[in-house]
């Protein structure tokens, strides 16, 4: 018999609303997951995963033509625009039934279908298109203690900029296209757009961003984004700046673009448009507005332990406002169904989320960039170190690279981490365990780095940042 009533329900089951419940259910409450399209959400299906396939895909075909570098030969060097995008799939069938498979383990009601508030602790799930995985639940009245919302976001749409599908793309289309485009306009240069302008470049699409800031990759530290600007453009992608795609045209297989950068609007022809001028939350169609949820520029707003201001409902992950990232999303769902608990976990610090971007080269950071920390006042001491010090970089071939940290003069507490080059997203999350354990200067002083690993940039850095730097 259907179960209906519940301690816990998360409506989406993306990274945030999954893990989420995992927690709820390790902690005793009896948990269902709402999901009206695919389990594991946009991030597993459409986002972080199935991007960093196709980015492995064209890291490892760049690898191939530059064989030579390494002393090797790789002789008509070509790829499968079809199986690159079939690997891609591939790896989203295997993590849906990674995510069913932890649902199943861990006892968690899958119900299948569109969900709307009712007020009063009762929702209505509505029948949905997408097909449901073995053993879920579907349309009918439901009751739950806490209703956790998950919805996620959807790409930002700009008058004029609307995507279409074919010729104008969102995330979704250039992650499955139709054919691999020669030319390639890409509207905005945060780690969406930058990404897929560094997957369809190494692939040979002739690519220009444009970014309406002064700065690509606006969230970053301004040296290091500046850094990774001369890496792509030495890679043959044209970037502009300062400037806005005020109108597109759309023809029979093409597009031209009028780019304006202040002074005089020229046009571009390009086979497809990425629009990736952001993402805004899930907010409408599912009852908020008639509880009276309150909103706040597209997203819920919520307080440290994730409760809306409607008691019984809670809000995690990029519905719930910036940074929009997975791993924000799981944080704050662990603390949401830990406070429901009464277990008083510690409010998230934004500081310490830490952020990626999986381009060539790579962009980590955490903390406080050079220019937020003198806005807040801070007397800093500024530590830098380049790839082309370090000897494992060097024999890797990729000595295009540098790690910048930021410490408080005062007190030696390090404010920030900001890191360019091959692999820094896998390197970042030693910075981040050092903020979280509130390290100074001095622990890092005194830690013990491999040899030989790219990982000695760190310290190096840090060293520098005391006028003790040992390589340079």
């Amino acid at each position: 018999m259907a179960e209906t009533s519940f301690d816990v329900v998360v409506i989406g089951s993306g990274p945030g609303g999954y893990v989420t419940a995992i927690r709820a259910a390790q902690l005793g409450f009896k948990t269902a997951i709402v999901e009206k399209a695919y389990l594991g959400g946009i991030c597993n299906n459409w986002g972080c995963i199935p991007t960093k396939a196709l980015l492995r895909s064209a890291e490892i075909y760049h690898y191939m033509k530059h064989a030579k570098d390494y002393g090797l030969s790789a002789d008509n060097v070509s790829f499968d625009p079809k199986a690159v995008i079939a690997r891609s799939r591939a790896v989203v069938k295997r993590l849906n039934g990674g995510v069913e498979f932890l649902m199943n383990k861990n006892k968690i009601t899958i119900i299948w279908g569109e969900a709307t508030l009712d007020g009063g602790g009762k929702f209505t799930v509505k029948k949905s298109q997408a097909e449901a995985p073995k053993g879920a639940q579907g349309e009918g009245a439901y009751t739950a203690k806490h209703i956790i919302v998950a919805t996620g976001a959807r790409p930002r749409v700009l008058p004029g900029l609307e995507p279409d599908k074919k010729l104008v793309w969102t995330y979704f289309e250039a992650m499955n296209p139709d054919k691999m485009p020669k030319s390639l306009l890409v509207v905005g240069s945060g780690a969406i757009g930058i990404e897929f302008a560094s997957f369809y470049r190494t692939l040979g699409a002739e690519v220009t961003v444009v970014e309406v800031l002064p700065q690509i990759l606006p969230v970053e530290d301004a040296e290091i984004a500046g850094f990774a600007r001369k890496q792509f453009e030495k890679q043959g992608i044209k970037i502009l700046t300062n400037t806005k795609v005020t109108k597109l045209e759309k023809k029979s297989d093409s597009v031209i673009a009028t780019i304006d950068d202040g002074k005089k609007p020229v046009t571009m022809e390009v086979d497809r448009v990425i629009s990736a001028v952001g993402v805004v939350g899930n907010i409408e169609g599912f009852g908020l507005e008639k509880l009276g949820v309150k909103t706040e520029r597209g997203c819920i707003v919520i307080d440290g332990y994730c409760k809306t201001n409607v008691p019984g409902i809670y809000a995690i992950g990029d519905v719930a406002g910036p940074p929009m990232l997975a791993h924000k999303a799981e944080h704050e769902g662990v603390i949401c169904v830990e406070a429901i608990k009464g277990l008083h976990p510690h409010p998230m610090d934004k500081l310490l989320i830490p952020g990626c971007t999986y381009c060539h080269p790579q962009i980590a950071s955490v903390g406080l960039t050079e220019a937020k920390a003198k806005e807040a006042g801070k007397d800093i001491r500024v530590g830098r170190f380049p790839f082309v010090g370090n000897g494992k970089a060097i024999a890797q071939g990729e000595d295009q690279g540098m790690v910048k940290v930021i410490f408080d003069k005062k007190t030696g507490q390090l404010l920030g981490a900001h890191m360019v080059g091959s692999e820094v997203t896998e390197l970042i999350q030693g910075f981040v365990v050092a903020m979280n354990l509130e390290t100074t200067e001095e622990e890092l002083f005194h830690t013990i780095f491999p040899h030989p690993t790219i990982s000695e940039t760190m310290k190096e850095a840090v060293l520098d940042a005391y006028g003790r730097v040992l390589n340079m």
